[in-house]
């Protein structure tokens, strides 16, 4: 497939098949297919290949004849490959981005969004791999030298989600590729096509074949059980829910694969007394609604002081009831429909829970008449702490908001939660923020901003909210390996 088939992908099937395998675009072994929809209107954009078993173990067999030839590519070789490929994504941004609009339902200005940060992965790792380096020191004791090295942990095999098609998948591919790994990529099956396009670009950027294998699949199952059981994948990372999270890990220790896992979230938002109301309900509105809810690391619980709970609620309120729900390509719309209708089933029991409990609805958007899996914008307020929506991961447009007077006992129910991945807090007095963020169980805090991720910076959480870090130097360091060489040296 060559860059014109990115046009194509949401058309037609690709001439010979959907899956990467070694380098050529293939059918499933066993001819299996599988329906990709579109949520703004609940139909059928075109059918996916299915890769099963065979299909897996042929992608490893692929991936590990590709691996001593790119371990032994200098860096430098390594590092302009995702260059070119940044420069890809960002010629074909508007196209990519249409694309992840037809998938995945978000608004354009997401997608658009989406784009640019995805492809920069390949510029921070592609730098990155220019810099992997070696020791070369004396023992403290003399007599010899200490040598350390630093390998790629050989072949990688990665899950992604739905939610940031593009993004999730070049935040795992890139820094494998720059620290000399072959990688297999299992995308999400609501949203294959996006993950098809990249590799497109990353072929047609010089990536040597069988580096990069993508096995779209509605049997999810029996594709990363047959890479979690060949001791030839020495790395595993995988997004997406906590509970899933658990699964994969127990799979992993079989043969003892080193994993990195970005898990579920349940972030707490706080709005101190002394926060700037308009600056808290700007950050409030991008760490809610940016790719409409459906983010690990959106606010899922606002904790406002009395003080200013009124006026941050009105305002807040306010900007929600005026967000545009409708199909993402649509002009104006900052809200598009969610994945599935599952998800705008499981989104409204929670709200009805809530309001069962004695929560209000301060805010309702609406939504458009017509086919989609649709969810307006909604702000829940006087939620009582054993409402589900504050234990549960909302993954939708809708913000619960509980008061609060004493810090300590906030936080207490800020932390109360197996999850612990994103967290943000509003305040005037940077010593306060300061002084919040540190004591909120969480591996990523925004103060006085929604926006948390960035390419350069470690992205990943504590407790069940997953192990090990994306992104930042952290990032390159999951595919590599320590080897300490003792070497003789006499005094």
């Amino acid at each position: 497939m060559n860059l014109a088939g990115i046009d194509l992908l949401a058309k037609a099937p690709l001439a010979d098949g959907d899956l990467l395998v070694g380098g050529r675009w293939l059918p499933a072994a066993d001819g299996r297919t599988y329906p990709v929809y579109d949520p703004a209107t609940g139909e059928v954009i075109r059918e996916v290949s299915s890769a099963g078993p065979r299909d897996a173990h042929a992608a490893i067999e692929a991936a590990q004849s590709a691996a001593a030839d790119w371990r032994a590519t200098p860096a430098r070789r390594r590092s302009e490959v995702l260059h070119d490929t940044f420069a890809l994504m960002r010629e074909h941004r508007d196209t990519l981005a249409r694309l992840i609009v037809l998938e995945n339902g978000k608004a354009l200005r997401d997608a658009l969004a989406e784009v640019g940060y995805a492809a920069e992965f390949f510029r921070w790792f592609a730098e990155e791999a220019v810099r992997i380096g070696s020791s070369f020191g004396d023992a403290p004791g003399g007599g010899f030298r200490h040598v350390v090295r630093r390998h790629p942990v050989g072949v990688t095999a990665f899950v992604t989600p739905w939610n940031f098609p593009a993004a999730m998948a070049t935040r795992k591919i890139a820094p494998a590729l720059a620290a000399g790994c072959p990688v297999l990529l299992k995308p999400a099956p609501e949203t294959p096509l996006t993950a098809l396009a990249v590799a497109a670009l990353l072929t047609e950027a010089g990536l040597p074949a069988g580096l990069l294998n993508v096995l779209p699949t509605d049997r999810a199952p029996e594709v990363v059980s047959a890479w979690l059981d060949d001791e030839r994948v020495r790395k595993f990372s995988f997004t997406g829910s906590t509970a899933t999270g658990r699964l994969l890990l127990g799979q992993a220790a079989a043969n003892v694969v080193n994993v990195t896992m970005e898990l579920g979230g349940n972030a707490p938002f706080v709005v101190c007394a002394d926060a700037d109301v308009d600056a808290a309900v700007d950050s409030a509105m991008d760490a809610k609604m940016r790719g409409g809810g459906e983010v690990c690391i959106a606010a899922n619980r606002f904790y406002v002081h009395t003080d200013v709970a009124t006026e941050f609620t009105e305002k807040f309120g306010a900007a929600m009831s005026a967000v545009r729900t409708g199909p993402g390509l649509e002009e104006g719309v900052t809200l598009g429909p969610m994945i599935n209708q599952a998800a705008v089933d499981k989104i409204r029991s929670l709200v009805d829970d809530a309001v069962t409990r004695g929560a209000r609805i301060a805010a309702w958007g609406t939504v458009p008449d017509g086919p989609g899996h649709f969810h307006p914008a909604t702000v829940l307020v006087d939620v009582p702490d054993d409402a589900r929506i504050l234990h549960e991961e909302v993954f939708g447009p809708v913000a619960p908001i509980s008061t609060f007077t004493d810090e300590d006992e906030m936080l207490t129910r800020a932390n109360s939660t197996v999850h612990g991945l994103a967290s943000y807090v509003c305040s005037r007095d940077l010593g306060r923020a300061l002084r919040i963020a540190e004591r909120l169980e969480a591996g990523m805090v925004g103060v006085n901003r929604g926006l948390l991720s960035d390419p350069a910076a470690p992205f990943g959480g504590v407790k069940q909210s997953g192990l090990g870090r994306e992104g930042g130097r952290e990032g390159i360091e999951a595919f590599l390996e320590t080897q300490y060489i003792a070497l003789d040296w006499p005094n």
